[in-house]
């Protein structure tokens, strides 16, 4: 089996949990490097990664075909140009980079060196995700009208991490956050919308970077999707909610993988290793064939990420189609941006 050197740029939180367990896991991939600025954490379940003390230092001397630059956003303009730059394949954490100029810029690199450009949008591996495009795929709700998505938490006072919620960090705030796996979810389900209408703000205050967000999508066919996130949301919502003019679909956000990973599970390559669920976590409510009204509670399949490493592997062994291409995630840059500009200047904006 093709060996594919990786190396990680950072080992906090995404390094531990989204990224080595599974390039570890998977029988195709070596993790060769790994970026820790003091500590020596990795050296627990990584004794054979080398570890540097920059990734300008990992990328003049480790022996890596594959970056992963889960740095904060506000690096990855600047790591991933220089991984390119060294002729390194890379994958950038999500949101890509903290505004559509920066994106494109490394877009056109990656191509102009003959390399591959990958943005991480993890939750499109997440098993309510995958239940929603599946029910929207068997159509039994007709033709969608209205969607809804949502990511609310609650989380009202300060985490400390300054490049999340500072107000005078570019790229901070939930809407770069969150707001890149809703906005990739909509785009995925409904494509590309004609023009947007955003409130950004923050519910802690001004000196925190934006916590809320209020984003409605207009298509060219009457669709309107909202898309929504809070901070100060003690009880939970449908996290989809879409209707049709033959029926509704509630959908709920019930993906543990996150929790299991931080709880210490181990990814296994090539079957489910998540718990499975213990009740139905959807409702499918339509007018069947003979226009009676069925109502079902659905179960959603289990996800798995390391999916996204697989078509990785795939797409560089194989040729197979890349995950999330940077090319694509940049229509998600441009909805972020307009967000911004619309809460901004308060009105609609066309894309």
């Amino acid at each position: 089996m093709q060996l594919v050197k990786a190396g990680l740029c950072a080992f906090g939180m995404s390094g531990k949990i989204f990224h080595a367990p599974f390039l570890k896991e998977h029988p195709g991939f070596f993790i060769s490097a790994v970026v820790e600025r003091s500590k020596e954490e990795s050296k627990e379940k990584y004794p054979e990664a080398t570890i540097y003390r920059s990734v300008e230092e990992m990328l003049q001397h480790a022996d890596v075909e594959l970056v992963i630059i889960n740095t904060p956003v506000q690096t990855h303009y600047e790591y991933a140009r220089m991984a390119l730059e060294a002729g390194k394949n890379i994958i950038v954490e999500k949101p890509f980079t903290v505004n559509v100029s920066e994106a494109e810029e490394l877009v056109q690199l990656a191509e102009e060196k003959g390399l591959f450009l990958s943005v991480y949008q993890n939750r499109r591996f997440d098993r309510d995700f995958l239940q929603v495009q599946k029910v929207l795929n068997e159509q039994k709700i007709g033709n969608i009208k209205e969607a809804e998505i949502r990511f609310d938490r609650f989380r009202t006072t300060p985490s400390g991490k300054q490049h999340k919620e500072s107000p005078d960090q570019v790229g901070s705030g939930s809407l770069h956050d969150l707001g890149a796996h809703l906005v990739d979810q909509a785009v995925q389900y409904f494509g590309y919308p004609e023009k947007l209408f955003a409130d950004v703000f923050s519910m802690k205050g001004k000196e925190f970077a934006n916590d809320y967000f209020e984003i409605l999508l207009f298509y060219k066919n009457d669709l309107r999707v909202r898309l929504k996130t809070s901070v100060f949301s003690k009880e939970g919502h449908y996290a989809y909610t879409i209707h049709g003019d033959r029926g509704t679909f509630l959908q709920e956000r019930t993906d543990n993988q996150e929790n299991e990973l931080v709880a210490g599970a181990i990814p296994v390559y090539g079957k489910e290793w998540t718990q499975p669920l213990k009740e139905a976590d959807g409702i499918l409510n339509f007018l069947n064939d003979y226009s009676e009204t069925e109502r079902i509670l659905t179960s959603s399949e289990a996800g798995n990420y390391m999916d996204y490493y697989q078509q990785i592997y795939e797409h560089i062994v194989f040729g197979y189609a890349l995950p999330s291409p940077g090319i694509e995630v940049i229509q998600n840059m441009k909805i972020i941006d307009a967000s911004l500009e619309s809460a901004k200047e308060e009105r609609i904006v066309k894309l």
